[in-house]
């Protein structure tokens, strides 16, 4: 287990450039196009070094520096403790995409259809082939109704006004992920999100207080903590 953490740990800190790419190249408010090439000198935006700076002009672009790379290398680690047998290529696949969503989320307030379809798409094809390696078809039909039921839950709060459009979607993605572990850990990650996201709430509106500012405005990007959630109530189950 150890060398497997490790190895994990490793293998997330080799794929962080790419990772640090494409959340500079997602993290763009809403209605900007995507941030394709460093916008001082107009290098290609593929693959970051860990200082998050343009190699070309050393512009700051995307994350702060090393902060990517820690945040995989944890995450890494988590699912190798975590994941167990076919179905930890679709805890892989979601925990890579979800580390770029997450940076993204908290940056600019947004969860981009281009990284969730992917993850949704991926999550759905490796569990399905998890399913068929383990004899199990039938526990996709499980997937798939918690999925709905996150997705519609979620979507709900979306047409209240409470979340962004992307969260649905997002969570119905988690939501099938968690399927696979059942009802009772699904449940779980969604508590915990909830938990997590109201928490972190109250310390932001501690901290404007504390400033004198305004507490009303102050939006909370829900993504990451439905990401942390899905972590969290896999590692626990």
């Amino acid at each position: 287990m150890l060398v497997a953490a490790v190895g994990a740990g490793l293998a997330a800190i080799l794929v962080a450039p790419l990772l640090r790419g494409l959340v500079a190249r997602f993290a763009v408010p809403e209605g900007e196009p995507w941030c394709g090439a460093c916008p001082l000198c107009g290098r290609e935006v593929l693959l970051l070094p860990p200082t998050g700076r343009c190699p070309g002009c050393r512009e700051r672009l995307g994350a702060g520096a090393w902060s990517v790379e820690l945040v995989a290398a944890v995450v890494a680690v988590v699912v190798a403790y975590a994941a167990h047998g076919p179905s930890a290529a679709a805890l892989a696949w979601a925990a890579g995409l979800g580390v770029v969503l997450g940076f993204v989320d908290a940056r600019v307030r947004r969860l981009p259809y281009r990284l969730v379809l992917p993850l949704a798409g991926g999550v759905a094809a490796l569990l399905a082939v998890a399913a068929l390696a383990e004899g199990r078809p039938g526990v996709l039909l499980r997937c798939l109704l918690v999925a709905c039921a996150v997705g519609a839950l979620l979507e709900l709060l979306v047409w209240l006004g409470g979340l962004g459009p992307g969260d649905s979607p997002l969570g119905f993605a988690l939501g099938g992920l968690l399927g696979w572990y059942g009802w009772p850990v699904a449940a779980g990650g969604l508590f915990a999100a909830v938990v997590l996201a109201g928490f972190w709430a109250i310390l932001r509106a501690a901290a404007a207080l504390a400033r004198r500012c305004p507490v009303r405005g102050l939006d909370v990007p829900v993504g990451p903590f439905l990401l942390l959630g899905a972590l969290l109530a896999v590692l626990a189950r």
